[in-house]
């Protein structure tokens, strides 16, 4: 494996894949923080799907007293409008695209690759896959926001537009409120993404109803 690869935690089906799930965690978690969720997915055995849970760099954070932990991009301030350091987003972005590429040398297609993200992954989910160059299998944005949206439409690209999206949110989230979350829905409808909205009463976690939608969106979706 490249030294460029991030590393990562890794959920393999009982028989040989033919489909990429990458899972990208939030702030201050790792690729550990959301492995155990797959056997709770129940996916069937049928479904031959690779999870890969990749560890975001350690960096300071500044609005946590410049504290290291493993994060996609620094948090300098707690204003909803600047809340991304847009050069870290981007930086994840690339890094993130080249373990997408991994994957699809190994002999996967990309369109049977789905890119899903909590919180700050999610950032980095929706920043990659409006602007991704190759056709994706789908996009699971949960508990998230969009860096820079007033920049989507100058920058987006048609391949994944019909490429289905989900953005789910939790009613009571405090650290994302659920309008930033439904702001990014509300963009990506209006540039013409096929992405759909779910939300539940629930704070900035997962929650089993979700995990059951989100199996039959990944069942539909790699079917």
């Amino acid at each position: 494996m490249s030294e460029n690869i991030l590393p990562f935690v890794e959920v393999n089906p009982k028989r040989p894949h033919d489909a990429v799930v990458i899972w990208l965690h939030g702030l201050g978690d790792s690729g550990n923080g959301f492995a155990p969720i797959v056997p709770e997915l129940k996916l069937p055995d049928s479904l031959a799907i690779r999870f890969v849970f990749p560890h975001a760099p350690m960096r300071a954070i500044t609005i946590n007293n410049g504290m290291s932990m493993r994060a996609w991009y620094d948090i300098k301030t707690l204003d909803f409008n600047h809340r991304a350091d847009v050069e870290g987003v981007k930086d994840s972005a690339k890094q993130v695209v080249e373990l997408i590429e991994h994957e699809i040398a190994k002999g996967i297609p990309s369109e049977r690759i789905v890119l899903a993200g909590f919180s700050q992954g999610g950032v980095i989910a929706l920043d990659i896959a409006a602007r991704y160059t190759k056709k994706l299998a789908g996009v699971l944005a949960l508990s998230t926001y969009m860096s820079e949206p007033e920049k989507l439409a100058k920058e987006a690209v048609d391949i994944n537009k019909d490429t289905p999206f989900l953005c789910a949110h939790g009613q009571q989230d405090e650290m994302v409120p659920m309008f930033l979350g439904h702001a990014a829905y509300k963009v990506l409808e209006q540039n013409g993404f096929a992405v759909e909205w779910k939300d539940y009463l629930m704070q900035h976690n997962v929650c089993a109803q979700e995990l059951q939608d989100i199996s039959a969106w990944l069942q539909k979706t790699l079917k």
